[in-house]
């Protein structure tokens, strides 16, 4: 219970300390927010895989932080977290260094965002679905 709280408190001030510049750009300062974020995430909290997932995958730095970014923004997608989802079903358009481009999983992933209510996710599918009617 205490251990929650406490991350709780951490996570809520790491997110506000997130928009100082100069913060972010001390190195102890960044690690610290990193670690607030990482504890949130693994505590199953869902706009925090959400939020770190994006960190890590858009700018983590070498392959294991993005796949860990995928794979957080993965759960969140499968928890209802729009954002997360559309997010997913981009970088399975796109494939991975790791996995090959999936247009089958870019589409579910895409109608879960579009069921959370992310403007741009019924746009995609049918822009899948017009790309796919083509072939």
């Amino acid at each position: 219970m205490f251990f929650r709280l406490k991350a709780r408190a951490g996570y809520w001030l790491a997110r506000r300390l997130f928009h100082w510049s100069w913060f972010v750009r001390q190195p102890r300062g960044w690690k610290w927010l990193e670690g607030q974020f990482a504890r949130m995430a693994n505590l199953g909290d869902v706009g925090a895989q959400s939020f770190y997932g994006h960190i890590l995958t858009f700018r983590g730095v070498g392959l294991g932080a993005r796949e860990e970014g995928v794979r957080l923004l993965r759960l969140a997608a499968l928890a209802g977290d729009g954002k997360a989802a559309y997010q997913v079903g981009m970088i399975s358009l796109a494939g991975t260094p790791s996995k090959a481009p999936d247009p089958a999983e870019a589409a579910r992933f895409w109608g879960i965002a579009a069921k959370a209510g992310h403007p741009l996710a019924e746009i995609k599918l049918k822009e899948l679905a017009s790309r796919d009617s083509l072939k």
